[in-house]
């Protein structure tokens, strides 16, 4: 059984930081994706940061330049700082991984951009 679980979601005002994190745990083995995602009421859950094994690492246009996703292989964790952060950011932020081909998804964690 893979479970996700992340923390590190709150309250921030424009221009703060918050950093995500989500640690895998269970039958653990061959994770080759690990990536971050959000989702507004309304609106189709969208790509905010994705890293792959080889390295590859893509970044929504919106958040280039302010948002780093990074990865501890040994502690199954992928983490995802923003910096920056504006009201748009405001978002279910929910991070997934691909382990021996199969997609699992966190729980989410809320994200509130407000002053």
């Amino acid at each position: 059984q893979v479970q996700l679980v992340e923390s590190g979601g709150g309250l921030v005002q424009p221009g703060g930081s918050l950093r995500l994190s989500c640690a895998a745990s269970g039958s653990i083995f061959g994770i080759n994706f690990m990536g971050w995602y959000r989702q507004t009421p309304g609106k189709q859950r969208e790509l905010v940061a994705n890293t792959a094994l080889g390295g590859t690492i893509t970044y929504a246009d919106s958040v280039k330049g302010r948002f780093t996703i990074s990865r501890d292989a040994a502690k199954n964790t992928v983490y995802l700082q923003m910096n920056s952060l504006q009201p748009e950011d405001t978002a279910v932020y929910y991070c997934t991984m691909r382990i021996r081909g199969k997609p699992y998804w966190g729980q989410g964690t809320q994200v509130t951009v407000s002053s």
